[in-house]
């Protein structure tokens, strides 16, 4: 499955094919347009030469910050941002052998083959939590756009990510597949702000 979530092909190219690249660009959606977010990536394989969590994890920190703050940055927040990234890059290196993609598939970190069960909604949740930088919201949203878009088949998904894995919602990065979903999402943001203000 192809995903349309930054309006750039090569971008969203990045994140159908790179699983990394996936879980950064949802770690920086936070304080700056989707798109952007998750178009960061993408900006760091450029400037880099690779989206690599283990070359990630190893870059000088000081020239990694220097990657994040190039113009156009990935971040409005370049110098903590560009840390959770690293610190990112570093759990799934040390966690997870170096494959994203491991934490909503393998058995466990141990796993070594077949044999194993694949993990349920709630043991992805659990793990995507542990990540840095990823707190409730952030990782229901994450396994719900991995259910929805990315062909996850994990038993009770759609539990696990409460109501961001409700069929038909337009509530996140999980239900944006084009320009027209794009724009109810925001209506939908718009809304909950509202009424959040207005309780």
């Amino acid at each position: 499955m192809s995903l349309h979530l930054t309006g750039d092909e090569s971008a969203d190219t990045l994140l159908t094919e790179n699983p990394f690249a996936l879980l950064v660009g949802m770690l920086l959606d936070q304080q700056i347009p989707m798109e952007t977010a998750f178009a960061g990536p993408a900006k760091l394989r450029d400037r880099l030469g690779s989206i690599d969590p283990t070359t990630i994890a190893g870059y000088d920190p000081d020239a990694f910050l220097d990657a994040f703050r190039i113009s156009p940055a990935v971040h409005r927040f370049p110098g903590s941002m560009a840390a959770r990234v690293q610190s990112l890059a570093a759990a799934v290196r040390d966690d997870w052998g170096g494959d994203a993609a491991a934490i909503w598939t393998s058995a466990g970190p141990d796993d070594n083959g077949p044999g194993g069960s694949a993990p349920d909604g709630p043991e992805i949740l659990r793990r995507l939590k542990a990540l840095p930088g990823f707190g409730e919201q952030k990782a229901k949203i994450f396994l719900a756009l991995l259910g929805k878009q990315c062909g996850l088949t994990a038993s009770v998904w759609r539990e696990a990510s409460g109501h961001y894995g409700e069929e038909g919602s337009h509530r996140s990065i999980a239900d944006i597949t084009d320009a027209e979903s794009l724009r109810l999402v925001r209506e939908t943001k718009k809304a909950a702000k509202a009424a959040a203000k207005k309780a």
